[in-house]
């Protein structure tokens, strides 16, 4: 069974399942609750405490543990539990910048586990037999490919929790000389705004509230503090403009392609900066855990 998990710094998405924060709970006791991971002994419930940004996620088990919850989703869709062994092939991906040097390493996290484990007090076994990864943005952008072959020069922008990827296409495959990873994901806004709300108006704003703000323009909190959520937001994405002009990158001319949580929640922004022409929004979180069920099938068709 193909699986495609995309490992979001902010959210890990799969294809049919609901995204959800890349926080964790562990406990050598049973909490309360019913969407709980049993899993060597231990019990993991989900948090919307992220874990800490981590450039390399192999350094522990969380970000493993946290796909033992997005396979485990998408089995229960499914109904593909109990004793029987459920074989997985895994399809995953790194930001660009970073996928060169830890494509092998992400790969071999995953590979050749034999896993028996709980979640929903429904019994899990599955072999992970396979595992590919591809790059972010460029996963993204093949979801939406009929649109792109003919353009000869687009720019596909992808706004995560801490990066903000960006590559470019021409007539519809990727230019890999002009791609990289910029630590500039919406998780550095958020700390932005909530210690400039905590030193001006002493209030303590969640990513959440955060979030409320900028998706609707509407929130519970005075006036002065959306303003200054809004206004915060505004200068980041213009200094993420700017960022990538330095790069020679013209958001003015062809098209630019935005992609990812991040730039989902900054779309109003993005089109009020003014400093892109013509921007084409994917609104589909999902759209790189979409790309990387795509890909694997066209690497691995005719096997």
């Amino acid at each position: 069974m193909l699986i495609a998990i995309d490992h979001g710094n902010k959210q890990m998405k799969t294809i049919h399942s609901k995204p959800f924060v890349s926080g964790l709970m562990e406990s050598i006791t049973r909490p309360f609750g019913s969407n709980i991971l049993e899993y060597q002994g231990k019990f993991y419930t989900l948090s919307n405490q992220r874990i800490p940004y981590k450039r390399d996620k192999t350094e522990d088990d969380r970000f493993f543990i946290l796909t033992l919850f997005g396979i485990a989703e998408e089995l229960h869709l499914k109904e593909r539990y109990g004793e029987e062994v459920v074989h997985i092939a895994l399809a995953v991906g790194l930001p660009p910048a970073h996928y060169g040097a830890q494509n092998q390493s992400f790969i071999r996290y995953f590979s050749n586990r034999g896993i028996n484990f709980q979640y929903r007090d429904n019994p899990y076994t599955i072999y992970i037999e396979d595992v590919r990864c591809y790059p972010q943005a460029f996963a993204a952008a093949v979801t939406m490919m009929d649109r792109l072959l003919d353009k000869p020069r687009v720019l596909i922008v992808d706004i995560g929790g801490f990066t903000a990827d960006y590559l470019m296409m021409r007539s519809g495959r990727a230019d890999l000389s002009i791609c990289d990873s910029l630590e500039n994901g919406v998780i550095l806004l958020y700390n932005r705004i909530r210690t400039k709300a905590n030193s001006e108006f002493d209030i303590l704003l969640e990513e959440t509230d955060i979030d409320g703000i900028l998706k609707d323009g509407e929130s519970t909190y005075a006036p002065k503090v959306s303003s200054l959520v809004e206004n915060l937001a505004q200068d980041f994405v213009n200094d993420l403009a700017n960022s990538l002009r330095e790069r020679m990158l013209d958001l003015m001319s062809g098209m630019v392609v935005f992609v990812g949580g991040g730039a989902i929640l900054l779309r109003r922004q993005i089109e009020a900066s003014g400093k892109v022409g013509n921007p084409l929004f994917v609104e589909d979180i999902n759209a790189n855990a979409k790309g990387y069920e795509f890909l694997y099938k066209m690497e691995t068709a005719g096997r």
